[in-house]
């Protein structure tokens, strides 16, 4: 198996999780902030399933620019879901098909002439966009419990999702 299997193995468990995440997502409470310094409940939420781009354009491509990036325009929850079910179509087209030679190259995350970081596409993948994508999954879980919305389960169960068993996420790969 190539790195690149592994980790599209990985990728799609924690979409399977990630998905259930954005589908709680109620857009008529995106303009909602937790504390004054937090982003909207719709920028995470799209910003969840943006993340997902990223594996593709690591593969891909040897950079990242950020300059002229503009998130997208999502209103609702099924639009989310359309986009993040792309995003992830063309990340599981990538992972497939790259290489173990193709991810030891180096990639970079710009803004303009600003370099961010630049690190081996394998690590990028596991350190930057997996991490990434937990990370904010795990805010965005906040924002759900603070709005009173039922927390999915992620590895095991939640408070509000007891009935899910961890070994179900690990079915048909």
């Amino acid at each position: 198996m190539t790195i690149g299997q592994e980790l599209l193995q990985e990728l799609t468990l924690e979409a399977k999780v990630t998905r259930r995440f954005l589908e709680a997502v109620p857009f008529d409470k995106q303009e909602y902030k937790p504390t004054e310094k937090s982003e909207t409940l719709g920028r995470l939420a799209i910003h969840v399933a943006e993340i997902i781009a990223w594996w593709a354009s690591v593969v891909e491509t040897n950079r990242l620019d950020f300059i002229d990036f503009e998130p997208k325009n999502i209103k609702t929850t099924a639009e989310l879901l359309f986009y993040f079910d792309e995003l992830l179509g063309d990340a599981k087209k990538s992972l497939s098909k790259v290489t173990d030679e193709e991810l030891k190259n180096e990639w970079s995350m710009t803004h303009g002439e600003d370099t961010y970081f630049t690190l081996p596409k394998r690590q990028v993948l596991r350190l930057f966009c997996m991490n990434h994508l937990v990370h904010h999954r795990s805010q965005l879980g906040m924002y759900l419990r603070l709005l009173n919305i039922p927390v999915p389960a992620t590895y095991g169960p939640s408070a509000d999702d007891d009935n899910v068993i961890l070994t179900d996420r690990f079915d048909k790969l």
